[in-house]
């Protein structure tokens, strides 16, 4: 039983990673339907937090079917991040998450996100911080060093476990890597190999099939896996993994009709979320994801995103079911 805490996720959980403008309320319902055992919230900004900006909060919405939920914080300010945290925990999280792993420049290049990767003595001090403000677990997501000549990750766990997180995810590449190239496990490996480390360390970075997350389960000893991307547009990937790991056998492809259902209720959620206008918008980069793969799709996506009212696009919905009602997915 993998514990973070009291916390308890079963034998080896599948973790929706937190990614900005997609992990947000309507996402994470229908991944929670589809098997995944602990999400987080998009990243949240310190600054954002204290300053009481209304975008920041509005990440704070967390419901109880969500459970386990954790609601993840980032700034490149010790203070600001001691008062986010404390702000974030009276959200009532299950546990709340550091993030050390962003890489784009924004964040990064302001001593945030990955860029904290570049000064290993405040990373330890910052997180020292946070976990002294809080009465929840605090885990951290980073990845591997800021660059391949700079990676000491097996340090960096060992001294934020040290300092009282309970839970690290790892993002298998460095901040100059960006999402290019492939991702190295064998570095969580010698993470996992530390004789001194015992919270549980989760895998993160190209798993995209049931096939990988076996073999990468059995080749680098992770306690559990943080699946991001894959996800996008696919959340049954969490039980197929599930499924493969139990049986050895692939599901098979949700057929079109799921992903309408799923596609209609995420609408759905987005559209009670943030209202009718927002929660179309924000719906829109999802639906090229939900029905990859699927010929002469292009008008119907066109029409999607530009359709400006919720009925408008369950009306397509439903064409795209009668268009292509004899079309089948494979894997």
């Amino acid at each position: 039983m993998v514990k973070i805490g009291n916390l308890e996720l079963g034998e080896f959980p599948l973790l929706l990673a937190p990614m900005e403008d997609v992990s947000d309320p309507p996402f994470r319902a229908v991944c929670k339907e589809n098997g995944a055992d602990l999400m987080y919230t998009e990243f949240i900004s310190s600054e954002g937090l204290i300053r009481d900006a209304a975008k920041s909060v509005q990440k704070l919405d967390i419901y109880d079917y969500e459970r386990p939920i954790g609601i993840q914080i980032f700034g490149n300010e010790i203070e600001s991040m001691r008062e986010a945290a404390a702000i974030a925990a009276e959200a009532g999280p299950d546990i709340l998450d550091i993030n050390y792993g962003c890489p784009v420049n924004k964040v990064a290049c302001k001593g945030a996100g990955a860029g904290i990767l570049l000064d290993i003595d405040k990373m330890v001090s910052m997180t020292a911080e946070i976990v002294k403000a809080v009465n929840i677990p605090v885990t951290v997501k980073t990845r591997l060093g800021w660059s391949q000549d700079t990676i000491r990750i097996v340090e960096v766990a060992e001294r934020l476990q040290d300092v009282g997180i309970q839970a690290i995810s790892i993002h298998a590449r460095t901040r100059q890597q960006m999402y290019k190239g492939e991702a190295d496990w064998s570095y969580l490996n010698q993470v996992k190999a530390n004789p001194r480390l015992h919270i549980p360390v989760f895998g993160n970075g190209d798993i995209d099939s049931p096939q990988k997350a076996k073999e990468y389960r059995e080749k680098y000893n992770v306690d559990g896996m943080m699946i991001g991307r894959a996800s996008i547009g696919y959340p049954w990937i969490f039980n197929e993994i599930k499924h493969y790991f139990a049986t050895g056998e692939m599901l098979e492809a949700p057929s079109l009709q799921e992903r309408i259902n799923v596609t209609k209720k995420h609408l759905g959620f987005s559209v009670q979320w943030k209202g009718e206008k927002q929660g179309i918008l924000e719906m829109r980069r999802h639906y090229t994801n939900y029905f990859r793969g699927m010929p002469n799709f292009k008008p119907f996506r066109t029409e999607m995103v530009t359709a400006e009212g919720y009925e408008q696009v369950l009306g397509l919905l439903d064409q795209v079911a009668e268009v292509y009602a004899d079309y089948e997915f494979s894997k």
